[in-house]
Order: structure tokens, then sequence, then C-alpha cells
């Protein structure tokens, strides 16, 4: 090519369309990637200062996920929370009814509707968790979130355990007795059948009050010995008390129980004729009922506290979550202004070169025939 001569007019207007060309590439580069600064080489200070902008960006958009994840999993315990919460609620409504009937009978059947209660109350906190994660799952399910690339700003949320209501660092319930049947017997001496009279057997006298009682103190039943009360009409009070029945052999009356119940006369009060028959239930007694509101009411006082304390952590982890995405937006932004190009500028940029091209290959053109009048002399 260093052997052909061209003229100068030539060469100058063949430079100009080269370098017309060379930024009308340089345009369309823009225009298709949308960026001014493609790499290094384009401009090296804003290249590396928005690949570094951009790389932490992408840091916190993978943390971001993972606040994602550790929302979901306190909406999870928070939502157990409150299952847990109704069902207190309604152990403590059992406890309720319990309190309002005398009947023992009734107070075994709600012991063990308040058994099934807790049951229950740790089934749904075994089903709390998110992703293998329950926060109320107790030992090794602690949740940690981590708020920035360096791991220097974090957040730890220790779990709680709520899988066994029983345990003195969780609900503190303990499942009630429901009470068993027994039986206790009353020696009655010389009585053969039940149709002897009970002042001839030896045991009570005319005028004797025999009288029933729970564990209360709650008569269940009475009984006033006189000349023609006989062993039958002893029998007939056992059998009428709800959960209680007798039955009579030679000598004994067997008294079977659901509950603990108590006979006592008055009068000649021999020692025999007091028995105890069958094991309470938990809500029994007055004073026990009283004392299973009382740890109902704990219970409900930490689950609130604890509801309180994972929504202060969700509030936070949601706080946070919103601050990181907005400012990956402004890093995004921030390496934007950097990189990307003015798609308008560079249309127009475009559309100028294109004008200085089409001038510049006329302008070729015209030195070109200049060149050629030569040939006119031959």
């Amino acid at each position: 090519m260093t052997d052909i001569t061209i003229s100068s007019a030539v060469r100058s207007n063949l430079n100009a369309l080269q370098s017309t060309s060379k930024m009308m590439s340089e345009v369309q580069e823009k225009l298709s990637t949308g960026k001014k600064v493609n790499s290094a080489l384009d401009n090296p200070n804003s290249f590396f200062t928005a690949k570094g902008l951009e790389n932490r960006a992408n840091d916190l958009s993978s943390l971001l996920d993972d606040m994602g994840q550790s929302v979901q999993t306190l909406k999870a315990a928070d939502t157990g929370i409150g299952a847990i919460s109704d069902l207190v609620d309604a152990a403590k409504a059992k406890a309720n009814q319990a309190s309002q009937t005398s009947s023992q009978s009734e107070r075994a059947q709600y012991s063990k509707e308040y058994n099934e209660l807790l049951t229950q109350i740790e089934d749904i906190a075994k089903d709390s968790g998110y992703k293998g994660k329950n926060l109320l799952g107790g030992t090794g399910n602690d949740l940690s979130v981590t708020f920035n690339e360096d791991g220097s700003s974090s957040l730890s949320i220790s779990s709680v355990d709520f899988t066994d209501s029983a345990s003195t660092t969780g609900l503190s319930l303990s499942d009630l007795a429901e009470g068993s049947e027994s039986s206790s017997t009353i020696d009655l001496g010389t009585a053969a059948n039940t149709s002897v009279t009970l002042d001839s057997a030896t045991q009570f006298a005319t005028g004797d009050v025999i009288s029933i009682t729970d564990v209360n103190g709650t008569e269940l039943g009475s009984l006033e010995v006189t000349d023609t009360t006989t062993v039958a009409d002893l029998e007939a009070v056992y059998d009428g008390i709800d959960g209680v029945s007798a039955a009579f052999t030679t000598d004994t009356l067997t008294v079977t129980s659901d509950f603990e119940i108590t006979t006592k006369s008055t009068g000649s009060t021999p020692a025999d004729t007091t028995s105890s028959g069958g094991t309470n239930s938990g809500f029994a007694k007055d004073s026990d009922i009283d004392a299973a509101l009382s740890k109902l009411k704990g219970a409900q006082d930490t689950l609130r506290s604890q509801a309180s304390t994972f929504g202060t952590n969700l509030s936070i982890v949601e706080s946070r979550q919103d601050f990181t995405n907005k400012l990956i937006n402004t890093l995004e932004e921030g390496a934007g202004k950097l990189t990307l190009a003015d798609t308008n500028e560079e249309g127009a940029n475009l559309l100028a070169l294109q004008t200085q091209q089409s001038l510049a290959s006329t302008s070729l053109s015209l030195a070109s025939q200049a060149d050629q009048n030569v040939l006119r002399l031959f």
C-alpha cells in the first residue's frame, strides 16, 4: 500500500471517512449495549468504580434473599404462638368449667380434655418450623440474620422450647391426673344380708348420721340411721352418687368410686366406717383448679412476651430488608451513572455521523474526479 500514491485531497477525505466510520462503530456499540463504558479501555476509573458498586449490590442482593427467608421463619413462629395462645384460652375455659361444677365425674372429664389441649399445644409448637428452622423448637433452632456483606451487622434470634408444655423454661403446663377407679370396704359386722338393719350390724346406732363427702368436703350423700334403716338403704345412697357404686357381700359393703370419697358417721363413729376409694383427677380440688388457672395465666403471659419479642425481631429484619433494597437501588443507580449511555444523545450522534459520512463520501468522490482530469490529455 505504501507504493500507491494518492493526492492530498483524496487522502484527507479518506482519513475523514475512516474516522467517521470508527466513531459510528463506537456510537453503535453504546446504543446496542446501553453503556458508554463497556470495558476498562473506555474509562478505567469509571469502569472499576462501577464494578465495585455492582459487586456490592450483588452481595447485598444475596443477603436480601436470606432476610426474606428469616422473615418467613419469624412469621411461622408467630403464627404458632397465636394458635397456642388460642389453645391456652381453651384450657382456661376447661378449668373454669370444672370450677363451676361439684361433680367429680365431670371434673375428671374436664381433666382429660385439658390434657388433650396440652398435647395439641406441643404438636403445634413442633409444626411451627420453616425450612428446617423452628423458633418454637428449642435447642438448635436459634436464628442468625446477616445484614451486610462483611457480616459485621447481624441479628441473633433465640429460640424457645414450647414442644414440652411441662418444661419450666417454656410454658410450665403439666398434664393433670385424670383419676382412676378403685374400691374400699366398710365392715358391717354381723350383717348377713341387705335387709339387716344398720343398728343391729354392730357398727352403727340409731341416731347416727352417715355422710359421704369428696376431697373438697362437699357432701355427696347422707343417711340418718333409724331403727328401720337397712343395709340396702345405705347401699342405695352410694348408688345414687354419680361415679360411685356399692355392692354387698356378707358382713362387707364394697364401695367403688371414680374419685376419692370419705364416709364418716357421727355418733358411734367406728374407725372402719371411714373409707377412701378412687384417685382424684387434677381438677378434683378447688385449690387444684385455682393452681391450674394461675399456671395458665403465666403461660399466656409467656406467650405474649415471646410474641412481642418475635414481633420486635420481625420489625428489625423487615426494616433492614427495606433499607437493603433501597441501598441496592442506590448502588446500581450510582454504577449506572458512571457507565450508562444517554441513548438520546448517542442517537443524535449517530444521525450526525451518518450525515458526516455521506458528506465525506461525496467529498471523496469529488476529489477523485479532480484527479481523473489528467486522463483527458490522452
